[in-house]
């Protein structure tokens, strides 16, 4: 999976600066599931400081297998490709490894699937998201879905919810998570 990421800051005079630009460094392709990916782009810390004394980032914010999911008052940018779900009923797919492999990239968001219900999950974000390329649904824990296009968004407020891709080909979804306390 291709992302490029170009990452600006302010500098100890104040002045805007490219601190980087190149492909992203936490980009995967899953092996075990043809045409799923997941790029990791960017977190942040509750409180993160920004501006001319916060200093400059010192390495990656997040690694390729530690957590997804932001703390509450934090951030989670991520690019998500979705393979066709006609990819799960492939007599060649191998259901634990492509689950070992979800496990080992996204281990806090696979944590927080549901075993008797594929796919339905929740977490503690608030989710902001835009498809920017195919279509998907979004199914809700009545069984309602709606279909999302190429320039539709989404506000994800919490709950329960799975993304299922019954178009042909892959879907690319950009979200930014946004931690969040469960009341």
């Amino acid at each position: 999976m291709q992302v490029r990421r170009v990452v600006i800051g302010e500098n100890s005079q104040g002045k805007s600066v490219f601190v980087e630009s190149g492909a992203a460094p936490l980009a995967h392709e899953f092996k075990h599931l043809p045409g799923q990916g997941l790029a990791r782009i960017w977190m942040t810390n509750p409180g993160q400081k920004i501006g001319q004394n916060a200093g400059l980032p010192d390495g990656e914010p997040m690694t390729a297998t530690g957590p997804m999911l932001p703390a509450a008052g934090g951030t989670s940018f991520v690019i998500a490709k979705y393979a066709p779900d006609s990819v799960f009923l492939a007599p060649n797919f191998n259901g634990p490894a492509a689950g070992g492999e979800f496990y080992i990239y996204a281990p806090d968001l696979a944590a927080t699937m549901e075993p008797d219900a594929p796919g339905m999950h929740r977490t503690d974000s608030i989710d902001y998201g835009v498809v920017l390329d195919g279509e998907i649904w979004l199914e809700v824990d009545d069984g309602r879905e709606v279909q999302l296009k190429a320039g539709d968004t989404i506000v994800q407020l919490g709950g329960r919810h799975a993304w299922r891709n019954k178009s042909d080909r892959t879907t690319t979804v950009a979200f930014v998570l946004c931690g969040a306390s469960r009341t």
